[in-house]
């Protein structure tokens, strides 16, 4: 699964073979005249944040979130032979990732940090986003292959990914498409292709969410810092979101999933709130509290996921 760890070692790979890192993201997002969308390419894929101690332990060990999703806690290891261990809540075509503090190195380990991955449906559509970042400044945008090990040392081609800059605070948003290769290995347990190209999100996850109450993550909010906010907003309208200001960060929709970034100081970055549909409407309010987080389930088909402010830790 796709991190904000792996995101580093990518990023240092990227650093090392372009010789210098592109510093115009932050003037194409602070352009006043917003471009216009365009075909839909990117969709909400996953996200991950970094929580307090408690509120990650108190996730790992929950019951209810073992009958509520597709919930699992697992290890996996990529480029490098580096490995982590992610809380993962698994949907259709989405899904969320989430760790503790100190489960990831450095500044990716710190509190508030997070990370969010857009993805292609077909193949060949990066590299029309990645045309599209060159069209709003973003000259040389760091493009990347990513492995995956399944345990036996053999890396095999996993996905292709692009990002808009390799410096930033605590937050990071990549664009990918999953390479055929990767489909093709038994070993990854996907689904077949449903037409010609076919590298999309409904393929790469099971179907285990069936058996379960959550079906899809529909929208995200998440408090960035202004620079991590201005590298991710010409991410965003290169893969076709409809992006518009609103006070203190930005709005983006597009491929059914709703993304608000709020610009805030580091010390109260974080993930805020996800949001979920349901695979079948429930009749009765429930409400999960879950470290300093809550989950609230219903009534009807959604459910919404509060998570503190670093202030209100």
């Amino acid at each position: 699964m796709l991190l904000r760890r792996v995101m580093r070692i990518c990023v240092a790979l990227a650093v090392v073979l372009a010789g210098a890192v592109h510093a115009s993201a932050s003037a194409a997002a602070s352009d006043a005249g917003p471009l216009p969308a365009g075909r839909q390419l990117l969709h909400y894929n996953h996200a991950y944040g970094v929580l307090d101690r408690e509120t990650a332990d108190a996730i790992e060990h929950s019951a209810y979130l073992r009958e509520f999703a597709d919930f699992q806690v697992r290890t996996t290891t990529g480029s490098g032979g580096q490995t982590w261990t992610g809380r993962y809540l698994l949907g259709r075509e989405t899904y969320l990732e989430l760790f503790g503090v100190g489960d990831l190195p450095g500044q990716d380990g710190g509190l508030g940090a997070g990370g969010l991955a857009l993805s292609v449906e077909r193949r060949g559509e990066l590299a029309e986003v990645v045309r599209r970042l060159r069209d709003q400044g973003i000259e040389e945008p760091l493009e990347f292959p990513q492995t995956r090990d399944f345990g036996d040392g053999v890396p095999v081609p996993w996905f292709d990914a692009v990002f808009t800059s390799g410096e930033y605070d605590a937050f990071g948003a990549w664009g990918m498409e999953y390479r055929p290769e990767y489909f093709a290995d038994p070993r990854s347990r996907t689904g077949p292709a449903r037409f010609p190209g076919d590298v999309g999100r409904d393929r790469y996850l099971s179907d285990d969410y069936r058996r379960h109450l959550m079906r899809d993550i529909t929208s995200i909010r998440l408090a960035v810092t202004a620079r991590d906010l201005a590298n991710t907003v010409p991410l965003l309208r290169a893969g076709g979101f409809s992006v518009r200001s609103v006070e203190g960060g930005v709005v983006a929709k597009g491929g059914g999933s709703t993304i608000r970034l709020d610009a805030v100081p580091r010390a109260q970055a974080g993930l805020r709130q996800i949001g979920m549909s349901l695979n079948r409407p429930v009749a009765h309010r429930h409400e999960e509290r879950l470290g300093h987080s809550t989950l609230v389930v219903g009534p009807g088909p959604r459910a919404v996921w509060d998570f503190p402010a670093a202030g209100g830790r």
